[in-house]
């Protein structure tokens, strides 16, 4: 009978367990199967199981020594439905690849399965990733395990709502506008943006396109930074790879290196926020004085963030996607169809202003690192709302312009290159989970995974997942 109660360790003390013997892949892939026949019926986490070529894998695994067989183990993790595993069906979400069947798998899951994972589950997500709320015509809506009503956000909501729910212990996602953040901080998980090259990936249609990243979702820092260094490294396929640093990230969050002075800003000057939210966050912030930290209201000036995140990301959808309006217009939701049609319409003065702008907006975030070392926001500026609600059109009187906009405060530091994650920082009257946002300085993962681990000890909320769906 698979063991049960390993659902609610951390991964860092499974993959202990892994390489002392005590427990092997083969014994997780059991525990996973019987959790995701009890719970996933009612979340919709892991529409796509993949547990007969996982168990060939594991199989391989263990014919390894121990030492060999990578910093994972044979831990089993899920891919988000955005990116290729080799014969497992990848839809991108969308009805125009519900058969699709990749033979070889992106350089990511390359990089993963060598460090020792073992791929069991394609995790759901939006159709092509866009939009902050994970539904879609092929597998439906994902829900959230707090409150099944609710969103899961997107859109890595898939992977978010795995680990809120005990079908995974770390998992996979992506993030241009928040995708990482947003459902870590609706399912009251860690979901880290890594700086542009920290992991590698197979380009689609651009070498150095540095919206979109890859990056690690987790229960709790540590977790989170395990899964950064077994996705870290360079890697011939994609050029804008960055090479693994001397130190592990891991090592890093366990450091006990605190931030000597800290920045909270309410609404990065440029959002509205639900005062609620707004409340919790900022609590959150001020308790980093418990431990000797400077904690002052500040933000960098932000002002240009919503025109040029629009024009970039429609430049991105329209030279990524163009070909499926052309030729799939009828099986897109109106939505990706209105992304590509803005992004046909830019011209090279737009797109020239846009990059120009966001070297403006990264020169400021520095500029604004050399005196706080952290700054500090909500992950997303209202709380998990009703899930078949598509989008948030409205928050706080502010009505937006589009279906992306809600997300701004996350997509500002897309913009301005900085590494971000979403701490669970509290919960709201009604028991719904709320992320803090805390970003670093380019390049810096290693102190504001120091930073989030100092936080995360102070208010005490390491442990409050896996739950089961309520």
């Amino acid at each position: 009978m698979a063991d049960q109660s390993l659902i609610h360790e951390t991964a860092t003390a499974v993959v202990a367990k892994l390489k002392s013997g005590e427990v092997t892949p083969l014994d997780l892939l059991d525990v996973l199967e019987a959790r995701i026949k009890a719970v996933d019926g009612k979340v919709n986490a892991l529409p796509t199981l993949c547990f007969d070529r996982a168990r060939e894998h594991a199989k391989k695994l263990v014919q390894r020594p121990a030492a060999e067989r990578g910093m994972l183990a044979g831990l089993p993790v899920p891919i988000k439905d955005l990116n290729e595993v080799a014969g497992v069906l990848t839809t991108h979400g969308s009805p125009i690849f519900k058969d699709n069947v990749p033979a070889k798998s992106d350089v990511l899951v390359d990089l993963l399965e060598d460090n020792g994972a073992v791929v069991y589950a394609k995790s759901n997500t939006p159709e092509f990733g866009a939009g902050g709320n994970t539904f879609n015509e092929v597998f439906g809506a994902t829900r959230n395990p707090w409150d099944l009503a609710r969103s899961a956000a997107g859109s890595s909501g898939g992977a978010a709502a795995a680990l809120a729910s005990g079908t995974a212990w770390l998992a996979h996602g992506s993030d241009m506008g928040g995708s990482l953040r947003n459902p870590a901080s609706f399912c009251g998980i860690v979901g880290m943006r890594p700086s542009f090259g920290r992991v590698a990936h197979t380009p689609r249609f651009k070498v150095d396109a540095t919206l979109g990243v890859q990056g690690p979702m987790a229960r709790n820092v540590e977790d989170v930074a395990l899964l950064l260094d077994a996705m870290s490294g360079e890697h011939p396929a994609d050029p804008t790879s960055l090479p693994v640093l001397p130190t592990s990230f891991l090592a890093a969050a366990r450091s006990g290196r605190k931030p000597v002075r800290v920045a909270y800003s309410r609404d990065l000057g440029i959002m509205p926020v639900d005062p609620e939210v707004a409340a919790v966050t900022r609590k959150a912030a001020e308790r980093f004085t418990e431990a000797g930290i400077i904690v002052e209201e500040a933000q960098p000036d932000l002002r240009e963030t919503h025109e040029c995140f629009h024009v970039l990301r429609a430049f991105e959808f329209a030279m990524g996607m163009s070909p499926l309006l052309r030729d799939k217009r009828d099986l897109l939701k109106p939505e990706v169809i209105w992304n590509i049609e803005q992004g046909l319409k830019l011209s090279v003065e737009d797109i020239a202003r846009a990059e120009a702008q966001r070297v403006t907006l990264t020169q400021r975030a520095l500029a604004f690192f050399e005196t706080y070392d952290l700054l500090l926001c909500p992950a997303t500026i209202v709380a998990p709302f009703p899930v078949e609600q598509r989008y948030v059109a409205e928050c706080d009187g502010k009505k937006f312009d589009n279906y992306v906009e809600w997300l701004g405060i996350a997509y500002a530091i897309t913009v301005a290159c900085c590494p971000a994650l979403s701490l669970p920082c509290g919960f709201t009257a009604s028991g719904l989970p709320i992320g803090l946002q805390m970003v670093a300085r380019p390049r810096n993962e290693a102190g504001l995974l120091a930073g989030a681990r100092v936080l995360e000890d102070i208010l005490g909320l390491r442990g409050s997942t896996p739950i089961d769906p309520r």
